[in-house]
């Protein structure tokens, strides 16, 4: 199961986001229909279908509690993280902890990206691509040995 793509759409007067359809078919055909919410960085949201959490959670019980950096994480991950059932209308309620943390008050937009959805207020959506494709090729130069 693979996410791609960049989607837009409103948060409820509940604190609901609706998955867009090709996001949806995709957990739906994987019979995913509950999710893992947690803080996401650059003040975005990170939702994992539960076998991509399970995988997370393991790489993140590995690090050394004993280490300042990721203590806090984990502590930060966990601490923020909420399950949450793909209703009917392929809406997944937010908890209001989340909604603050990532500033959203009506427009986001929900990114596939790979493992993950990412929900981003719009605004801090644009502003983040904005710069991070300033330095696309860069990035690509240093990660990418093709």
């Amino acid at each position: 199961m693979v996410f791609i793509g960049e989607y837009s759409g409103r948060i409820d007067d509940k604190g609901r986001v609706v998955i867009p359809a090709k996001l949806r078919k995709i957990l739906l055909e994987s019979q995913v229909y509950s999710v893992y919410i947690t803080r996401g960085l650059e003040n975005s949201i990170f939702v994992f279908p539960e076998k991509d959490w399970n995988i997370q959670t393991e790489k993140l019980k590995s690090l050394p509690f004993t280490k300042g950096d990721p203590r806090a994480f984990t502590r930060l991950f966990f601490s923020g993280a909420f399950n949450s059932k793909v209703d009917r209308q392929g809406r997944i309620s937010l908890p209001q902890s989340l909604v603050a943390y990532s500033h959203l008050k009506e427009n986001f937009v929900i990114l596939g990206v790979g493992d993950r959805l990412e929900i981003w207020a719009e605004e801090i959506w644009e502003e983040y691509s904005k710069q991070a494709l300033g330095s696309y090729v860069k990035i690509a130069e240093t990660l990418l040995q093709i």
